[in-house]
């Protein structure tokens, strides 16, 4: 049986694909959804991206002033003053500690490349920290004077250096120096000592090495350290607005002159 020539019209129309408008509509609208996707991704990718670098630069911040901090509060200490003396515990050492009980040192070569030096002694098994994070692992009993110098590295092709440490524990040496945190771009060291004619230790005045004398040494009661970083925001074409550094600052009370100074 012949169906309609009707019907089989409208099954004809029914049949019908799409016209090469149609299907070009269609191709612009998905490159569109998907050109909007691709942007989201690669935001959510560059925002992910600087947040993992801006924590790595807060906790290489935090390693180094807490390094640094740590190693100059222990300024100046030496354990049982029974058996022990300052006198003892820090004497001369030739012109890099040239007087005796001082336990502070350091230089400002320029450009903000400064070097600080810390002593302190420690007793075995006592846990006192040095620039390196180890501690004295000898027998009780058995004294060991730190000399602590922090400096920065030579740069890198990426113009990036190291906070380093070099520890001298009164072996033979050579004491070679330790990376300790990268990206840093420079170190300045400021020394609050007390020059007023009075008898407690209150800093009155924060002086570069350079402008350090003799006597100064001996009376530091605060170090101030200033680190810059590169910023790790910043592309090598330098994105406006952003600054090429951050800087950190901050004071640290030497912990043999913190509080009020006797009188007598």
């Amino acid at each position: 049986m012949k169906l309609p020539t009707r019907s089989s019209g409208r099954l004809r129309l029914r049949q019908r694909g799409l016209t090469l408008v149609e299907m070009t509509v269609t191709i612009l609208i998905a490159l569109f959804l998907l050109a909007g996707l691709f942007s989201m991704v690669q935001s959510t990718r560059h925002t992910y991206t600087n947040q993992t670098q801006l924590t790595q630069l807060q906790d290489s911040e935090r390693m180094a002033m807490t390094l640094i901090t740590d190693v100059v509060q222990s300024a100046g200490y030496f354990p049982a003053p029974q058996t022990n003396t300052a006198i003892g515990a820090f004497p001369i050492v030739g012109t890099t500690w040239p007087a005796a009980l001082q336990v502070i040192n350091g230089t400002a070569p320029g450009g903000n490349l400064d070097t600080l030096s810390v002593r302190f002694m420690t007793n075995g098994g006592d846990g006192i920290l040095n620039c390196l994070g180890t501690t004295n692992t000898n027998p009780v009993g058995t004294y060991v004077t730190y000399t602590n110098t922090f400096r920065l590295s030579a740069p890198d092709a990426s113009g990036n250096r190291y906070l380093q440490c070099t520890l001298d524990d009164g072996g033979a040496g050579p004491f070679t120096p330790t990376n300790l945190v990268y990206g840093v771009q420079s170190m300045h060291v400021f020394y609050g000592v007390h020059r007023a004619a009075t008898t407690d230790n209150n800093v009155d005045t924060y002086l570069v090495a350079t402008d350090m004398a003799a006597t100064d040494w001996q009376n530091v009661s605060a170090v101030r350290v200033v680190l810059t970083f590169n910023n790790p925001l910043v592309a090598p074409s330098s994105k406006v607005g952003q600054d090429k550094t951050i800087t950190f600052d901050r004071v640290i009370a030497v912990m043999n002159r913190a509080g009020e100074a006797s009188s007598t």
